[in-house]
């Protein structure tokens, strides 16, 4: 209850300022506690809505009149999280910022509180039961459908639980909801061949029974308002892989036959193209989807070769958003930057005295390895740094520079501060997105080798041995 306080202390807040004559008003505000940022900002899809500062009390709010009514999402860098709006709505969040507890602190308030919850609640269910249907992946396939539905299921009846309850929630509200359960549990469908496979062990695609699938048949491939959430988005990306794949196999294959076949990763890429293309006619559903194909293949092919420059030719016939074409170009040009023999990509960190530094004069005259880390992964963090005190001890004529992501620069140094860390050859970005970009962090487990100032292997990793000459 105590931490349901302040919560009624701010709902009265705002609903004290709400005309109720005005309908269509929608009032957005909240408390953050530990904040990672001075901003709060509102996305309707991929667009900025609108912006708001916290006051010195760390609060925050936004009026906003005619909106489209939906999904939306709020950022509060480095970090975000969905929030469902209807006219006439006054919703209220608290939350604790700090990178481990900004999901699970998140409370909704207010109008439409109840599907706001359940849907933050589904989010960190899914988060948490990973690992059980991690293990069911070995079953044979009626018995994984047993146990899929079953968790499917009982979301569901939760989900007609709060139906009852809550007679004044929208059908529209009701099918946002319904959704967060529904794509994570065929999202799982799609993913068994391939993980029974891996876990397993065994030679081939397990056989499916024609029911396996059976959800597909209602499925709705061209939803606009769940273009953006990310259970349907994560479905659809790993439904047409499926897709792409089983008919390369069917379709492509040599003489040989399907299973003796190595299809080629241009081809495959090429063809899940085709196959959205034919299937999705919603146009930023169809260009978002091209895009993270593009992005995929272009960091897992990691090299700047004409099988990417053909590919890209290909996305840039498809794809109508100029933005993303722009974007795509931008990271072939900075893989580009980062191969053999290249000078380090221009960029700047901070030491701990704030002394800004490029990457050039850090690894000037030296052979250096920059590694990178953030606070809220703390596994990683525990591992990367035993992984390169290891290193240390066996490579002592080379220099390991940390560079930390997506952390506040008092988190950061804090941090360090908690664990006795050694900060001479620790270095913070302060704009994490173009360090990300420019550096190519697609894991915290990649490091850059390089040599007098230039790059000796761009996509390295530092579970790799360090090959420095």
């Amino acid at each position: 209850m105590n931490r349901l306080l302040p919560l009624l202390f701010l709902w009265g807040l705002v609903a004290c300022k709400k005309d109720k004559t005005d309908k269509d008003l929608v009032f957005f505000a909240g408390e953050i506690v530990n904040p990672s940022s001075q901003h709060v900002v509102l996305y309707k899809n991929n667009e900025v809505v609108d912006s708001a500062a916290l006051d010195p009390n760390n609060r925050f709010a936004f009026k906003l009149k005619n909106i489209d009514e939906g999904l939306y999402h709020f950022n509060h860098a480095p970090q975000y999280q969905y929030v469902y709006l209807e006219k006439g709505d006054s919703v209220l969040i608290r939350l604790n910022a700090t990178p481990s507890y900004f999901d699970e602190s998140l409370v909704f308030s207010g109008s439409n509180e109840e599907v706001n919850n359940f849907m933050i609640e589904m989010f960190l269910t899914y988060e948490d039961e990973d690992p059980l249907v991690r293990s069911f992946y070995s079953l044979p396939p009626a018995d994984f459908s047993k146990k899929i539905d079953s968790l499917k299921e009982m979301k569901l009846a939760e989900l007609k639980t709060l139906t009852v309850n809550n007679a004044n929630l929208t059908d529209k509200a009701m099918a946002m909801a319904k959704a967060a359960v529904l794509y994570n549990s065929y999202l799982y469908k799609e993913k068994y061949p391939f993980y029974h496979k891996k876990y397993t062990g065994e030679n081939t695609l397990h056989n499916l029974s024609d029911d396996f699938y059976d959800y597909r048949k209602t499925l709705d491939l061209n939803n606009e308002e769940l273009s953006y959430f990310r259970p349907y988005y994560d479905f659809l990306k790993f439904h047409f892989g499926n897709l792409s794949y089983m008919a390369c196999h069917k379709e492509c294959a040599t003489e040989e036959g399907a299973e003796t076949t190595t299809l080629t990763r241009l081809h495959h890429n090429k063809h899940k193209l085709s196959i959205i293309d034919s299937i999705v006619v919603e146009e930023k559903l169809r260009n978002n989807l091209f895009r993270n194909i593009a992005m995929d293949y272009l960091l897992k092919e990691h090299e700047a070769s004409e099988s990417c420059r053909d590919f890209i030719r290909e996305f840039e016939e498809l794809c109508t958003n100029p933005a993303y074409v722009t974007e795509i170009n931008d990271l072939y040009g900075n893989i580009k930057s980062l191969q053999a023999e290249n000078t380090l990509p221009e960029l700047t960190v901070q030491c701990v005295q704030g002394i800004p530094k490029t990457l050039s004069e850090l690894a000037k005259d030296r052979k250096t390895v920059f590694y990178f880390w953030t606070a809220d992964r703390k596994r990683h963090f525990r591992n990367a740094t035993n992984r390169i005190n290891k290193l240390e001890q066996e490579y002592p004529d080379i220099q390991f520079i940390g560079i930390n992501l997506k952390t506040g620069n008092d988190e950061w140094q804090k941090l360090m501060a908690e664990k006795n860390m050694n900060t001479k050859n620790q270095y913070w970005a302060s704009d994490f997105e173009m360090a990300q970009k420019k550096l190519i962090v697609d894991n915290l487990n990649k490091c850059i080798l390089a040599k007098d100032a230039k790059v000796v292997n761009g996509f390295s990793n530092i579970y790799q041995p360090v090959a420095i000459e």
